[in-house]
C-alpha cells in the first residue's frame, strides 16, 4: 500500500555511528528471541539477525547475552545456541484471514475471544480462512501494541473444496479460487482437470498442501460451466457456501405420501377458527404463506387478533427425512433470483402454505385487545383456520390507503393497533431500523436492466409488529410457566460493544448528529433519534448501515436473555416454520408443554441453536454474495463512468466508497491513490497524506469513476476524480 518509502534499515547505531547502549540491544535481542520463539541461534546468526557491523557493536551483544542469560530471560543449548527462556503460553482458535498478509486467530475460550491474535503470513503455515489451529502466543506484543502468535498446529480443516475459474497453460493448470479469503491459487495437474477448459468454473477439492509449497495442488471434482454465464455464477454461489443443488429424492418421496385431506380425528383435537374473517399478506410473489391474521370484534366490545401460523411440526416429524434435512438446511436462503427452500415444495408451496379457501392446520397466538392495543388475554394452541383472502402487500395497502376494498375496515383498524404497539416498543426503548432494501429487476436471462429501491409501508409495518407480538408472548409464556429453567429456544440479542459504539458516533457526528451513548437507555432513545433525523437525507444509507454493523449479532440459544434492539426481556422465533428450522423447534416444545410435559435435557437444543445460527449466518453471506454478484454486473456497463458517493469504510488498504445512484459499494485503493502516500490512522479511521497532509475519513462525500469490475472476486474498483480526494 501507500506507505512511506525511502526509509533505511536501521541497525543499532546513534547519530555519531557509534553502538547503541546495552539495554537498547538486551531489549532487541529479547524481542528477537521472543518473537522466533522455539527456535536456536548462534552468535553468529544474531550478529547477522540484528545487523551489528562493527566491533563496539559485537561485544555489546557479548555483554547483552551474558547479562540475559544471568537474569534468566534467555537460554544457552549445549551446542552455544541463544534461544527465549520465555514461558510459552498456547492458544486453540479460529483462523480469520484479514488479507494476504496476515490473519486474526479467534480464541476458542469464551472469556478470550475478545483477545484475538495477530499472526503474519508466514507464521500460518498452510492454515486457511475458519481451519481450526493451535498456535503459540509471542511473549512480546508488536507493533500498535497488538498480540503475535504463530501456528504450530492445524488441528482442523474448515473446507476442502472452493470454486473458482480455471487457467490453463501448456505445461500445466490452476484454479483461482472466488473466496476473497483464500489467497492462494490451487494447481491441478493435467491427469486431474476431468475435462475442464481453461475459463470455465469449477468446483476443485484439495489433495495435497507440502510446509513450503507456495500453492496446495488440487483436482477438479464438478464441472459447473462458463464464467460469466448467469446460472453458472448463481450455481458458483451457491457451491462456495455450500448451498444444496436440488431437494434429496427420498425426503420429496416422503412428502408426496402424506395425504391432502385432513382426517376428521385431528380437527377435533383443534380450536377451529374457520368461520372467522382470516387473510394473509405478503410478497406479490411469494407461494409459502406461512402466517394469516383473523380479525373479529368480541361482545364485550374488545377485538380478538389471531396470529396463525402454518403447522409444520404435524407434518415435519422427529426421525422423518425431511427432519433430517430440514435440521441440516435449518433455513431458506433468497438468493438474487431464486429460493433454496428449507423444506420440500409440497409442503411449503402445498399442504403447510396458508392459501385462500383451503382447510389449512395452523399453531396459533390469539389476543384479545382493547382500543389502545392492551393485550387482555391471549391463547396459545393448535388451530384449525380457513384463509379468506390472499392479499400482496401493495393490494392491502391500496386498500388501506383509499378505506375501500376487500377487509379495508378491518385492515385500518389492525393497523390502527399495529402503531400503537410500536410506539410502546420504541416507548421502552426498543430500536427503529428502516434499512434502505435494493432489488434488481432482471430480464429472461438473469442480466440486471434495473434497480429497485422497496420501501417500507404501514402494511409491512402492520405484519411485523404482530409478528413481534406473537414471538414475544409465547417466549414469555414459557418463561413464566417455569420461571425460565424450562428448555426453550430464545432469540437474543446483546448489547452493543461500546468501542464500536463510539466509532458509529464519531461517524454520525460529521454529519451533525450528537449520539448518547452513556447508557443503555439513552443508546436506544438517541439511535431511534437519530434514525428518524436521518430519513430522506444523503446520509440515510450508510448511517443505518453503520448503525447496524455496529449492533451484536442476534442468535438463539437456549439462555432466556433479553433482545436489546426490541427491547423484549424475552423472544423467540415463532412465526415462520416453513423457512426456519428454530421455529419448528419452538413449535414443538411449545407443544410439549402444553400438553403438560416435563423440561427435555438441555444440551442437544441448545446444539441445534448453535447450528441453527451457524446456517443463519451462512444464508445471509450467500444471500449477500448473490447481491454483490449482481451489483457487479451491473455497474460492469458503468466503466468509466463517474458517479457521487460516499465513504463508507477504510482500511489501510484502501477507501470503501457507497455510490449514492445504485447503493453499490466499491474500493478506491491505496496502491492506485498516486497524488501521495498515504497512512493509516486506525485509531480514528482515516487516511492521511503524507505530504499534502490531505485526510480522507468516513463520511466524505466524493466523487468516483468505476475502473474496472471483477466477476470472480465480486468487486467494483473505483477512482477519486476531480481532484476531491
Amino acid at each position: 500500500m501507500g506507505r512511506k518509502s525511502g526509509r533505511k534499515k536501521s541497525g543499532f547505531r546513534n547519530k555519531e555511528g557509534k553502538a547503541s547502549g546495552l539495554s537498547q540491544i538486551k531489549h532487541q535481542l529479547t524481542q528477537f528471541l521472543d518473537s522466533n520463539f522455539g527456535e536456536e541461534f548462534a552468535e553468529k546468526q544474531l550478529i547477522k539477525k540484528l545487523t551489528l557491523r562493527d566491533a563496539p557493536s559485537k561485544k555489546l551483544l557479548d555483554d547483552a547475552l551474558q547479562d540475559l542469560l544471568a537474569s534468566g530471560s534467555i537460554s544457552k543449548s549445549p551446542r552455544n545456541l541463544y534461544s527465549s527462556a520465555a514461558d510459552p503460553e498456547f492458544i486453540t482458535g479460529e483462523v480469520d484471514f484479514v488479507n494476504a498478509r496476515f490473519a486474526f486467530i479467534i480464541p476458542e475460550d469464551q472469556e478470550k475471544k475478545e483477545n484475538d491474535i495477530l499472526v503474519k503470513e508466514a507464521d500460518l503455515k498452510t492454515a486457511l480462512d475458519g481451519d481450526k489451529v493451535r498456535i503459540l502466543v509471542l511473549p512480546h506484543k508488536g507493533k500498535g501494541g497488538k498480540r503475535e502468535g504463530k501456528v504450530l498446529e492445524i488441528l482442523e480443516r474448515c473446507r476442502d473444496e472452493f470454486v473458482g475459474r480455471v487457467e490453463i497453460s501448456p505445461r500445466f493448470a490452476f484454479v483461482v479460487p472466488d473466496f476473497k479469503k483464500m489467497h492462494q491459487d490451487i494447481f491441478v495437474k493435467k491427469a486431474d482437470l476431468v475435462g475442464a477448459q481453461h475459463n470455465q468454473k469449477v468446483i476443485v477439492k484439495l489433495t495435497e498442501w507440502k510446509e513450503g509449497d507456495k500453492s496446495p495442488t488440487g483436482k477438479i471434482i464438478r464441472v459447473l460451466g462458463e464464467a460469466g454465464d448467469h446460472e453458472v455464477e448463481i450455481h458458483s454461489i451457491m457451491a462456495e457456501f455450500g448451498l444444496p443443488f436440488e431437494y434429496p429424492e427420498d425426503a420429496m418421496a416422503e412428502a408426496d405420501t402424506i395425504p391432502e385431506t385432513i382426517p376428521s380425528e385431528e380437527l377435533k383435537k383443534r380450536r377451529d377458527f374457520r368461520s372467522i374473517d382470516t387473510f394473509t399478506i405478503d410478497p406479490a410473489d411469494a407461494k409459502d404463506f406461512d402466517d394469516a391474521i383473523s380479525f373479529r370484534y368480541l361482545e364485550n366490545g374488545n377485538m380478538e387478533i389471531g396470529v396463525h401460523i402454518a403447522d409444520v411440526s404435524h407434518y415435519v416429524t422427529p426421525r422423518s427425512i425431511m427432519e433430517k434435512e430440514a435440521y441440516d438446511r435449518a433455513t431458506s436462503v433468497y438468493l438474487v433470483d431464486r429460493t433454496i427452500p428449507m423444506l420440500p415444495e409440497r409442503l411449503s408451496n402445498g399442504l403447510c402454505s396458508l392459501r385462500p379457501n383451503e382447510d389449512k392446520l395452523t399453531f396459533s397466538c390469539v389476543f384479545e385487545m382493547d382500543e389502545e392495543a392492551q393485550v387482555r388475554d391471549f391463547w396459545i394452541g393448535r388451530t384449525v383456520i380457513h384463509s379468506n383472502r390472499r392479499f400482496s402487500y401493495e393490494e392491502a395497502q391500496e386498500n388501506m390507503d383509499q378505506a375501500a376494498g376487500a377487509y379495508a375496515k378491518e385492515l385500518l383498524t389492525i393497523n390502527g393497533l399495529a402503531k400503537k404497539l410500536r410506539r410502546a416498543r420504541f416507548k421502552k426503548g426498543a430500536i427503529n431500523f428502516e434499512t434502505v432494501e435494493v432489488k434488481f429487476k432482471l430480464d429472461e436471462k438473469g442480466t440486471p436492466v434495473g434497480l429497485l429501491i422497496k420501501e417500507r409501508k404501514d402494511v409491512h409495518k402492520l405484519i411485523e409488529e404482530f409478528m413481534l407480538l406473537a414471538n414475544k408472548t409465547v417466549a414469555q409464556y414459557i418463561y413464566d410457566k417455569n420461571k425460565g429453567k424450562s428448555t426453550f429456544v430464545y432469540r437474543i440479542h446483546d448489547y452493543p460493544d461500546l468501542e464500536k459504539l463510539n466509532t458509529f458516533a464519531n461517524f454520525a457526528r460529521k454529519f451533525g448528529h450528537d449520539l448518547q451513548i452513556s447508557d443503555e437507555k439513552k443508546v436506544a432513545n438517541s439511535l431511534n433519534k437519530l434514525m428518524d433525523e436521518i430519513v430522506g437525507k444523503p446520509e440515510q444509507n450508510v448511517l443505518e448501515q453503520l448503525a447496524i454493523r455496529s449492533m451484536a449479532k442476534a442468535k438463539y440459544t437456549t439462555e432466556p436473555k433479553l433482545h436489546f434492539g426490541l427491547a423484549f426481556a424475552h423472544y423467540t422465533h415463532f412465526t415462520s416454520p416453513i423457512r426456519r428450522y428454530p421455529d419448528l423447534m419452538v413449535h414443538r416444545l411449545l407443544q410439549h408443554y402444553l400438553d403438560g410435559g416435563k423440561p427435555p435435557e438441555n444440551q442437544a437444543w441448545e446444539e441445534k441453536c448453535v447450528h441453527s445460527s451457524e446456517r443463519e449466518k451462512r444464508a445471509a453471506d450467500a444471500e449477500r454474495a448473490s447481491i454483490k454478484y449482481k451489483q457487479v454486473e451491473y455497474m460492469k456497463l458503468a466503466e468509466e463512468k463517474d458517479y457521487a458517493g460516499m465513504v463508507t469504510g477504510i482500511t489501510e488498504w484502501g477507501v470503501y466508497v457507497e455510490i449514492t445512484e445504485t447503493k453499490c459499494e466499491g474500493m478506491v485503493r491505496v496502491q492506485d491513490m498516486t497524488d501521495d502516500y498515504y497512512d493509516f490512522d486506525e485509531k480514528n479511521m482515516r487516511l492521511i497524506g503524507s505530504k499534502n497532509k490531505k485526510i480522507i475519513t468516513l463520511g466524505d462525500k466524493v466523487m468516483v469513476r468505476v475502473t474496472r469490475t471483477d466477476i470472480d472476486r465480486r468487486t467494483i474498483d473505483l477512482e477519486f476524480v476531480n481532484d476531491d480526494k
